[in-house]
């Protein structure tokens, strides 16, 4: 090996390691005009309380059937989410994976839906996003439609 090609390689190593160490040291404040905010100090507090439900649609039928397309989701999505929440909801695309019910690792198309509805409407909106699933499922021949939920703040 070349040494000189070494002495650059073991310096360029060097280099990274002291900026790696210094960063945290080198970045606090800087750009700011104000001290860093100590991990111990509240969040505001902004906003009604919310919750914010994630649903994870998948795109692949595992009767081996054609993908679901974006025009028949976002179809879907006019036909079964949009009247039971008006006020507004998001969609992403993206991809993902799982275990299917045979023990396969499913890699995939998919979308995310992200609800937010106030605290006050939970049980109601519970029932709408089951049935909104269960439709999924049903259209689609899914095994399953994920779901997350987390309490949050929102400002409109």
């Amino acid at each position: 090996m070349n040494v000189h090609f070494t002495r650059n390689r073991a310096a360029f190593a060097i280099a990274g390691l002291l900026l790696t160490a210094a960063a945290p040291t080198a970045y606090a404040g800087f750009g700011t005009e104000t001290a860093p905010v100590p991990a111990s100090a509240p969040a505001p507090t902004r906003g009604t309380p919310y919750v914010e439900t994630q649903l994870f649609f998948g795109t692949e039928r595992p009767d081996g059937g054609p993908a679901v397309t974006d025009r028949q989701f976002m179809a879907f999505v006019d036909k079964e989410v949009t009247p039971d929440f008006p006020d507004g909801l998001t969609v992403q695309s993206g991809r993902g994976q799982w275990r299917d019910a045979n023990g396969r690792i499913e890699k995939e198309r998919s979308y995310e839906l992200i609800l937010l509805y106030p605290v006050t409407a939970a049980g109601a909106s519970d029932r709408k996003i089951e049935e909104i699933r269960r439709a999924y499922e049903k259209a689609f021949a899914q095994e399953s439609v994920g779901r997350v939920d987390d309490r949050t703040r929102a400002d409109f």
